[in-house]
C-alpha cells in the first residue's frame, strides 16, 4: 500500500483532531454542571492536550504543503554525500585498521602468511564496497577499470596474469548498470580463491547489429564440475544468485568450458542504447 501525500494526510489528522476536540468540548458543556471535580480536571486535560496537537500539526502545515513528490529515480544531493561520508570513514577508520594488523604478521611463517591473506583478502573486499558507494554516474567501463585496478596487484601476487579486452574507446555507449561490474568482482574473486588458474581473461563487446552486450570471465583454471555450476556457495554472490540477477534484468549467464582450458563464465545482456 502506498503512503499518502503528506499535506493530505496531514489535513486528515487535522480533520480528525477538530472533530474529537468538538466531541469533546460538547459532552464536556453537557455534563459540566452535573459532573465533580475529578471529571472536570479530566476534560481539561484532554481539551490541553488535543489543542496542543492542533498547533503541532499547523505548524508542520507549511512543510506539507511545500512537499513535491521526487521526478528522478537517482539519490538526492544529501544521500550522495551521507553514501560518500560512510565511505571516508570505512576507509579511513576499519581500512587503517587493517593495514595496521597486516604489519603485525610475518610472511615468511605459513601461519601468519595465511592469516595476513586472510586479512587482504577482508582489505579487498573493504575498498570494493568503498568503490561501489562512490560516484553512481561511472560507466560501466569505469566501473571495471576501477575493478581492474583493486584486483590486478592480489592476481598478481597470486601468480594469475589478467587479460583485459575492455576499451573505452571502442565502447562508447556500454550500459551504466552496475549489475555486469558485481558480477565480474564475484567471478574474478572466485577465481583468486578456488580456480587454481594461472591466466583469467576479462572482455567485454557488443555484438555485431544489436543492443546485446556479451561479457565474459574466462579462466584456465580446474574448471567448474557441472553438478557445482548451479549449487556452488562460492563467493558472497553464489552462482545461482548471479542466474537469478542476470534472468531478473533480462539477460541470460551461462558457465561454459573456457577455451583457455577452466571455466568461462558469459553474460549475455541486452540493453537499449
Amino acid at each position: 500500500m502506498s503512503l499518502p501525500r503528506p499535506l493530505n494526510f496531514l489535513l486528515l489528522c487535522l480533520g480528525l483532531l477538530l472533530l474529537q476536540q468538538a466531541l469533546s468540548s460538547f459532552v464536556a458543556w453537557t455534563l459540566w454542571s452535573r459532573a465533580g471535580p475529578l471529571m472536570h480536571g479530566t476534560w481539561v486535560l484532554v481539551l490541553s492536550t488535543g489543542t496542543v496537537h492542533l498547533v503541532l500539526l499547523l505548524v508542520q502545515l507549511p512543510r506539507a504543503m511545500r512537499w513535491r513528490p521526487r521526478r528522478s529515480v537517482r539519490p538526492s544531493t544529501e544521500l550522495r554525500q551521507e553514501r560518500q561520508r560512510i565511505a571516508r570513514d570505512l576507509h579511513d577508520r576499519v581500512g587503517s585498521q587493517l593495514v595496521n594488523a597486516l604489519a603485525l604478521f610475518d610472511p615468511a611463517k605459513e601461519t601468519d602468511a595465511l592469516q595476513r591473506a586472510a586479512l587482504e583478502h577482508a582489505l579487498l573486499e573493504l575498498r570494493l564496497l568503498v568503490d561501489a558507494m562512490g560516484d553512481p554516474d561511472r560507466t560501466l567501463v569505469d566501473q571495471l577499470a576501477q575493478l581492474r585496478y583493486r584486483l590486478q596487484p592480489v592476481l598478481a601476487r597470486q601468480g594469475i596474469a589478467i587479460e583485459w579486452e575492455v576499451s573505452a574507446a571502442s565502447l562508447p555507449d556500454a550500459p551504466r548498470d552496475p549489475l555486469l561490474a558485481v558480477i565480474a568482482q564475484e567471478a574474478l574473486s572466485n577465481v583468486i580463491q578456488h580456480a587454481q588458474a594461472t591466466r583469467v581473461r576479462v572482455s567485454l563487446n557488443r555484438l555485431p547489429g544489436s543492443n546485446t552486450w556479451q561479457f565474459e570471465v574466462c579462466d584456465n583454471g580446474r574448471g567448474l564440475p557441472q553438478a557445482s555450476a548451479d549449487d556452488a556457495p562460492q563467493g558472497g554472490f553464489g552462482m545461482s544468485s548471479m542466474r537469478e540477477r542476470v534472468r531478473q534484468a533480462g539477460g541470460e549467464l551461462q558457465f561454459l568450458p573456457s577455451a583457455l582450458g577452466g571455466t568461462c563464465l558469459r553474460v549475455v545482456l541486452a540493453r537499449r542504447l
